[in-house]
């Protein structure tokens, strides 16, 4: 039965759905219809060559004569929301079969996650219309510059979220994505809105011509020949690099995809099932492929992993986690190969010498040796928020985290590389592969490979795997290293460090993958200098900005 207040609150989204389509207007329709195309060029379903007129139509309609530029913000704003909901709708099934919020509150989540990201598209909008009005430049000069600078505020203000910046579309264009390890992915998505940009130039020559007297043809001709021989130049050094034979040694690596259901992973009557799922997988592939590496996915092991010690001052409900890892411990002598896994880890910290040490707990990276000795640990440094800790948590008491866990994470502090016999990697936890600058610090000075391990088991059978994955493949060019991704559901596989996804497994499989992988030591302009590419898009940004506010 329906309560009175599910009642109010039906009536009153209703009624505010009616109100907004009685507002949509044509006008509102073709942004819209914008957001949606590029949408579609994400995967699923992956038709990436909308990308190259999704903006097309938005940008022809914040150009037309007449329009105010609070109401290009506006149609800014509605591109966005479709944008951006229809990239991130997937984000309903984390908070709605794991979060325990209903399916229409979880899809107001989603909506307003949207909202706030069309802020930038807004803003992307009205600023176009005022350049637009007051200055000559070319679209395809302005668009991207101011895009690129978006996407870089977007990645980083609140915690960040990267998410759906354009360029990933383009995952698949090995020629053409080469150059991230000069421009890191911001170099695509210029790419992709300088190429709408200039198709509205054109169809707006001849119109803009007839407006404006004397309207100088020299740098839109001079800016679409540049354009030309960029992409030229993009192409070339795309071939080079596939082509190129970079020195680096052949190593044997596996991956366990465990495929353990979300809601039973941390259920206590199903942790040993869940070591015997890992142990007898891994026993098979080392018998079958004789790796020097086994790798697990994010929090594989279902307790606190721990190292063996004199545990009289622990607490008792920690005898238990002891043990297992004890056990776990002896399984890696008896295979005799390194073993890569995620765990919780747990310490105290000693806030007041005069009261015991307070427990705090990270997601973290363990590495066993072949005699079952711990050579490295990584603490994952970037936290997702409402996931793994809640931000503002004194502000937003009445909101818990949406991930089944023992308390809020505490965010690791050293990004650390893992030296081993057969190469030196880097471990990036969960979503933190999405961060281009984590991720090139992890590696800046110098290693082998990189190693993502996540559990993507919150997004279900949606496009939210598929997407996460993608990304992967600009980390690996961006730095030049191959990515070994293990992840407790899938996707879990296998890219080169040119970008080639070379195996990737299917969703909700239990499986292991096991292939051999080529180290590429290369340090690349953008592991070494970072986002020079973004700063010289502001420099431009702030140039054309001031220029059009006569400052």
């Amino acid at each position: 039965m329906i309560g009175i207040n599910n009642v109010k609150f039906f009536d009153f989204f209703a009624s505010a759905i009616l109100k907004l389509f009685t507002m949509f207007s044509l006008r509102f329709l073709i942004p819209f219809l914008s957001g949606l195309l590029l949408s579609l060029a994400f995967p699923k379903p992956g038709l990436y060559f909308l990308a190259w007129i999704a903006l097309v139509p938005l940008l022809l309609n914040i150009s037309r004569e007449g329009i105010k530029n609070k109401e290009a913000f506006k149609e800014g704003v509605v591109f966005g929301l479709s944008y951006f909901f229809g990239t991130l709708y997937w984000i309903y099934h984390s908070v709605h079969y794991y979060g325990g919020m209903g399916l229409v509150w979880s899809i107001l989540v989603v909506i307003v996650l949207s909202t706030y990201l069309s802020l930038y598209t807004g803003t992307f909008t009205f600023l176009i219309s005022l350049i637009h009005k007051r200055t000559h430049y070319p679209l395809l000069i302005t668009a991207p510059s101011l895009w690129v600078s978006l996407e870089y505020i977007r990645t980083y203000l609140f915690t960040g979220f990267p998410w759906s910046s354009i360029g990933y579309s383009q995952y698949k264009m090995l020629h053409l994505i080469q150059i991230a390890d000069i421009t890191g992915i911001y170099g695509i998505s210029f790419l992709v809105v300088a190429f709408n940009g200039a198709i509205v130039d054109m169809i707006l020559l001849k119109k803009r011509t007839q407006e404006i007297p004397l309207y100088p043809l020299a740098p839109r001709i001079a800016g679409l020949f540049l354009l030309i021989l960029t992409f030229i130049f993009t192409f070339v050094y795309g071939q080079k690099r596939l082509n190129q034979n970079r020195p680096g040694t052949d190593i044997r690596v596996s991956i366990v995809q465990g495929n353990i259901p979300q809601d039973k992973k941390w259920d206590p009557s199903f942790q040993q099932e869940v070591m015997n799922i890992y142990e007898n997988l891994t026993k098979e592939t080392v018998k079958r492929d004789s790796p020097v590496i086994i790798i697990w996915p994010e929090t594989a092991v279902p307790f606190i992993f721990k190292e063996p010690e004199n545990s009289e001052n622990l607490p008792s409900r920690l005898h238990n986690n002891e043990l297992l890892s004890r056990k776990l411990i002896k399984f890696v002598k008896e295979i005799k190969t390194y073993l890569l896994f995620g765990s919780i880890r747990q310490e105290y910290e000693i806030i007041d010498p005069k009261k015991p040490g307070q427990e705090v707990f990270t997601n973290s990276a363990f590495l066993l040796n072949r005699d079952g000795k711990v050579t490295y640990i990584y603490d994952k440094i970037h936290l997702v928020p409402f996931g793994e800790y809640v931000p503002l948590r004194k502000l937003l008491f009445f909101v818990d985290k949406i991930t089944i866990g023992i308390g809020d994470y505490r965010p690791g502090k050293d990004l650390k590389k893992a030296i081993t016999p057969f190469g030196t990697f880097s471990t990036l936890i969960c979503y933190e592969i999405i961060f281009p600058n984590l991720v090139r610090k992890s590696i800046k000075e110098g290693g082998d490979f990189i190693v993502n391990i996540t559990n993507d088991a919150w997004f279900g059978k949606t496009s939210g795997p598929y997407q996460h994955f993608s990304m992967a493949v600009f980390r690996a060019i961006e730095n030049r290293k191959p990515i070994i991704r293990a992840a407790n559901t899938g996707i879990s596989g296998f890219i080169d460090s040119n970008g080639n996804i070379l195996s990737a497994s299917p969703l909700f499989e239990r499986l292991s993958l096991s292939m051999t992988v080529k180290t590429d030591n290369t340090r690349t302009f953008y592991s070494r200098y970072g986002d020079l590419f973004v700063y010289f898009c502001l420099l431009i940004t702030i140039c054309v900005l001031s220029k059009s506010l006569k400052i």
